[in-house]
């Protein structure tokens, strides 16, 4: 059997970031970034540049910063769209421009109201222009799995002609079945002349539970790109896990003629990363990463794995980053050993301030609970206090009183622009009042969308990390905190997801095709 490469495509900065609240700051994405890169990814995509300015600067401050992986931003089909790109992705020593354009019928009636001609006169205009800035161009023909075969064919042979070096192909809207999807890429292959002069990529969402499924039946009809993201992060039901294909393939080299680059021991570690950046959890049965993927309770598994590993566990947890030997930290660890340990799990400091802030919350965190792990680090600098957005809110102090049979009732304390205001409320329970208490200083008008409370790590001492979604006029931010008092972390996340929300950042969604 062959051993063909396939190429990674990450776009947990673009596509994982559409998910409602998941929007990352610049340095968020450049800190994720330099950990995809250390991973080995090939491709990845920074964002949209044509969004917001802040999209176009966090492209622009990924492409100076990674060296070794290709930096790629999103365009539609548009000028000015892939002028923007062109301009952000200029730093990267590798750079790629991803145009799309819809190209199944029911998108080009309704959204596009466009003829087949005019979109396909459009598609390769912008793919002919996009050479000029890069070698390195991929075209996508959206909602491709509903489009028509023979208007498929003939829009894929024109823009490989024009110049489009990768073909993607995607399941926008997850209605993909395997046997099928598998087969569409066979036959657009084997139909289209030029093929050849192309790598063909997919793309699937993942709402019928089909997008890994799927992608790896379209490796098996001739794909060599897989898009994905970390956690399977994506807008709706999410995207086509990374960590689930890259271990299939490794797993099941038997059966998948291809391999990737993909240095597997940091899978974890880069889970845990944009989960906490994020604000999106980990489900614990989760594959891969999620805390119980190779725990086993039953009596007769563990008997077996004892016996012999591989009569239960079909891949190894060191190969993927469960590390059972982990150094533990504590109150009296020094600077030296704090720092090798974030530098171990790919955490680097800018600056001696930056080290200087996240010595002195590890200090904090360790006279709270005994012992610091892994996961408490990488807390310790996801919720790191020196947001950008921290100017107009700080969380001060919380006074919290609970009685059963009483109301409980709270007082909470803010830094407003640099000024002290202090608020008390009662509420259903402790979280309920200190929110009400923060209401009442800033009359945010925001919709709470969801509280989610996740224990960081094992034992009664552990930091509980807590996110919070808002909702005010269409925007959607997540807010996330940590703390060993949970109340406090629920303030710290409220507080966080208020900044975001007033910090004016709009995006233009990417499916949005303004033309």
């Amino acid at each position: 059997m062959s051993n063909e490469h396939l190429v990674i495509f990450d776009t947990t900065l673009r596509d994982g970031e559409q998910s409602p609240g998941a929007s990352m700051t610049k340095e968020e994405k450049i800190r994720i970034a330099k950990q995809l890169e250390k991973m080995r990814v090939d491709v990845i995509e920074a964002g949209f540049a044509i969004a917001s300015q802040g999209d176009f600067e966090a492209v622009h401050a990924v492409a100076s910063e990674i060296k070794a992986s290709t930096i790629c931003s999103l365009a539609r089909a548009v000028t000015a769209d892939i002028e923007r790109a062109a301009e952000a992705i200029k730093p990267a020593e590798r750079s790629r421009i991803h145009t799309f354009i819809a190209t199944s019928p029911i998108h080009m009636q309704y959204k596009l109201q466009m003829q087949p001609e005019q979109v396909l006169e459009q598609a390769v205009k912008a793919v002919t222009l996009a050479r000029n800035f890069t070698d390195d161009v991929e075209f996508s023909l959206e909602d491709g799995s509903r489009s028509e075969h023979d208007f498929a064919c003939r829009i894929i042979e024109a823009v490989i002609n024009a110049g489009a070096t990768t073909i993607n192909i995607p399941d926008t809207v997850g209605y993909g079945e395997p046997g099928e999807y598998g087969a569409m890429f066979k036959r657009i292959i084997t139909a289209v002349p030029n093929s050849d002069k192309a790598i063909f990529s997919t793309h699937c969402h993942n709402d019928l539970g089909l997008a890994v499924a799927n992608s790896l039946a379209a490796v098996m009809n001739g794909v060599r790109q897989v898009e994905c993201t970390i956690n399977g992060l994506g807008e709706r039901a999410g995207n086509a896990s990374l960590e689930e294909l890259v271990m299939a393939v490794k797993t099941r080299h038997d059966l998948y003629p291809v391999s990737t680059n993909i240095d597997t021991r940091h899978i974890v570690a880069t889970s845990r990363i944009v989960s906490s950046t994020t604000g999106f959890p980990v489900q614990p049965n989760k594959a891969i990463v999620g805390a119980n993927a190779f725990a086993h309770e039953s009596g007769i598994h563990q008997d077996g794995v004892l016996k012999h590993r591989e009569t239960y566990e079909i891949m190894r947890a060191e190969d993927v980053g469960w590390n059972t030997n982990k150094l533990v930290l504590g109150k009296h660890s020094g600077r030296a050993a704090v720092k090798a340990r974030f530098e171990e799990l790919g955490i680097h400091f800018d600056t001696p301030e930056a080290l200087n802030e996240a010595f002195t919350r590890f200090k904090e965190l360790a006279d709270k609970k005994h012992e610091i792990f892994d996961e408490d680090l990488q807390t310790i600098v996801t919720t790191s206090t020196s947001s950008p957005f921290d100017s107009l809110y700080s969380f001060t102090a919380i006074d919290v009183h609970c009685l059963t049979g009483k109301k409980p009732h709270a007082s909470v304390t803010l830094t407003v622009s640099g000024q002290a205001q202090t608020a008390e409320a009662e509420g259903g329970g402790p979280v309920d009042a200190t929110f009400k208490a923060i209401e009442k200083i800033v009359e945010s008008n925001t919709d709470l969308l969801l509280y989610s409370v996740n224990a960081i790590t094992q034992g009664t001492d552990s930091q509980g990390e807590v996110t919070v979604r808002l909702e005010r006029g269409g925007k959607v931010v997540n807010g996330v905190g940590a703390d060993t008092d949970i109340v406090a972390a629920s303030a710290k996340a409220y507080i966080q997801a208020l900044n975001l929300i007033e910090s004016g950042a709009q995006r233009a969604h990417p499916q949005f095709a303004g033309v």
